[in-house]
């Protein structure tokens, strides 16, 4: 198991109309903000629920929304170009992981002298990072509370990993509300997302008693949410439980580490702009059973936290269960189930394995593997 580290950063705060109060959190860390939204925001009408509350309190701001499909090199250039030239005091992000990243680029490199590509090279980042406050609304997010960014070079499409601070964030605020606009397709493959990175997190060689222990309580919740509550003591709406599960996942994957799905995930939209969500769900079931070779047990206990298998059987029926579930809900939501569902080749696949296996992220995964491994992996859910 891995050596334990505790850090009480950022603050985090879950829960039913806590946008409401951005307002009064964004004036404690400054009075210039750039606020950047997902468009996405403004065709579900969410918009006012992140800017209200700024005008309410009088907090100043401009709003950058020029997020295509991809946060690239390029896209963070532009923006860092508008935040400096308005001297702000810090950044709001509010969207899927698009705007987040973007934000925490933005606030990472605000105060650096450097070009971004630089830092794809052998610079690092040493200035401090302005305010930053985030507003997940796809319910998690994988890197929002580790030390690393994920950003797209832009000349080779290759994601590239930076090191920013740990405390980065001053504040991550989850709430259910920004995320009822989420189709029943959407919630289903987010759903399979955060079970994938659970799933990563428990078997990390990283992995420690305080991610267990928070990957356990978020599987369990997960399993409220969608398949609903055992007993009648649990009212919680399915959709804030999503949100608690998300953001346990979120916590818990930060304190341990992703695994080889969240990496190809990662990888392949990157160089093709495919949803990291479906590809996660297609590997979920591929990543069940090749751990059931070597962490049967681990394994085993998910399933049996998520209901998924009785607590009677044998951790090798447990596997089989899993996995078999994992398929069948990818059927039941009409998700793609193979990779070639999503209209790319092997030949293209191949490349985002190359990419992955390049990333120091490799080193941390579930077990050893090597970009053959990687390929290996994408052939069986090709």
């Amino acid at each position: 198991m891995g050596d334990f580290t505790f850090r009480i950063s950022p603050n985090i705060i879950l829960g039913s109309y806590t946008a409401s109060r951005l307002g009064q959190f964004a004036s404690e860390y400054g009075e210039r903000y750039m606020v950047i939204l997902d468009p996405l925001l403004k065709e579900v009408n969410l918009t006012d629920k992140i800017i209200q509350p700024l005008v309410e309190h009088q907090v100043n701001h401009f709003v950058f929304d020029d997020i295509t499909t991809s946060v690239s090199a390029n896209t963070v250039e532009n923006a860092l170009k508008l935040a400096r030239e308005a001297h702000v005091q810090g950044i709001i992000a509010a969207g899927g992981a698009k705007a987040i990243s973007l934000g925490r680029a933005v606030a990472a490199l605000f105060n650096e002298k450097q070009n971004i590509y630089n830092f794809f090279d052998e610079a690092k980042i040493s200035e401090q990072p302005i305010p930053l406050i985030c507003l997940p609304t796809t319910m998690r997010d994988t890197f929002v509370f580790t030390d690393q960014l994920p950003i797209i070079d832009s000349r080779s499409r290759k994601i590239k990993l930076l090191k920013v601070s740990p405390s980065l964030s001053k504040l991550v605020m989850f709430d259910p509300n920004l995320s009822v606009t989420l189709s029943e397709n959407q919630t289903s493959s987010i759903s399979l997302e955060i079970l994938s990175v659970a799933l990563e997190a428990y078997l990390s060689q990283k992995a420690t008693f305080f991610s267990d222990m928070l990957i356990e309580k978020a599987v369990e919740l997960l399993s409220y949410s969608t398949d609903g509550s055992p007993t009648l003591t649990i009212t919680t709406p399915a959709q804030e439980l999503l949100c608690q599960s998300g953001m346990m996942v979120s916590l818990g994957s930060a304190s341990s580490s992703l695994g080889a799905a969240s990496l190809l995930s990662l990888c392949i939209n990157s160089r093709f702009n495919i949803s990291r969500s479906l590809t996660a769900g297609i590997l979920l079931p591929h990543i069940i059973e090749d751990a059931s070779s070597y962490k049967a047990d681990r394994v085993a206990k998910i399933a049996k936290i998520m209901r998924i298998a009785s607590p009677e059987m044998s951790a090798s029926e447990a596997c089989e269960k899993f996995s078999a579930e994992a398929r069948q809900r990818l059927a039941k939501e009409q998700l793609p189930a193979r990779l070639k569902d999503l209209n790319i080749s092997v030949e293209q696949l191949s490349l985002a394995a190359e990419d992955a296996g390049s990333l120091d992220l490799i080193n941390s995964v579930q077990r050893s593997m090597s970009t053959d491994d990687l390929f290996e992996l994408i052939k069986k859910a090709f």
